[in-house]
């Protein structure tokens, strides 16, 4: 994660009530944009888009859940087999050796069904509390907050957030919003994502102008 060039102010506690109200506004049934029919599904995607775009994760796992329908197809998987559905993902061959590690702690340990609690599912390879909080967010309906590189950016330029890390970050969103933390991570993930971009943010008619702090100066 990238620092500010300078000092941002931050956020009253006026300004958070009125950007809080603004996401649900603008999105009021906002939802993840990867594309799944089970919660293992769900956990796949979410794993393999670490670092790497939904659009992508979405044209790589119709083939790749055709192949491994389930945990228990997972666990007994190839890895240099599973490794060439993958290869048009970032990390492929990390994300590959998780994958199967991940399914076979499943089975293992938990009858072959994933574990909708975040404090199991951070015990699983390649799952860590980003990604167990995004499951149980998009899943459940969790009031959890998951920063990737858009929640970030948009709250420190919002004045949200002026945390070095993601997982402070978190703490300061969930500290600061409180409730309805699922729906505000994901309008904060599609608000950053196709509005509030690194580069060349369309601040032109955004309806959050009035409570930013910063554009150009936070690129991250």
């Amino acid at each position: 994660m990238k620092k500010t060039t300078k000092m941002v102010p931050k956020a009253t506690k006026k300004e958070i009530e009125a950007i809080k109200a603004l996401f649900l506004k603008h999105y009021p049934q906002s939802v993840t944009e990867l594309n799944y029919t089970n919660l293992y599904e769900l956990l796949v995607s979410v794993m393999l888009s670490a670092q790497c775009t939904d659009k992508r994760v979405n044209i790589i796992t119709p083939a790749l859940f055709q192949k491994y329908p389930t945990p228990q197809a997972l666990a007994q998987a190839d890895l240099e087999e599973l490794k060439s559905y993958l290869n048009t993902c970032s990390f492929f061959n990390n994300k590959a050796k998780n994958l199967i590690k991940m399914a076979q702690s499943v089975v293992e340990n938990y009858e072959g069904e994933i574990p909708l609690e975040r404090d199991e599912l951070v015990k699983l390879a390649g799952v860590g509390q980003k990604t167990a909080n995004v499951v149980m967010i998009e899943y459940a309906g969790a009031n959890l907050m998951a920063v990737d590189t858009h929640v970030f950016r948009v709250a420190h330029r919002l004045g949200l957030s002026d945390a070095k890390t993601a997982l402070k970050c978190e703490e300061d969103l969930t500290k600061k919003f409180k409730t309805q933390l699922h729906l505000l991570h994901q309008a904060m993930v599609l608000f950053g994502r196709y509005q509030c971009k690194a580069l060349k943010p369309e601040c032109e008619g955004c309806f959050l102008k009035a409570y930013c702090k910063t554009s150009q100066t936070f690129k991250v």
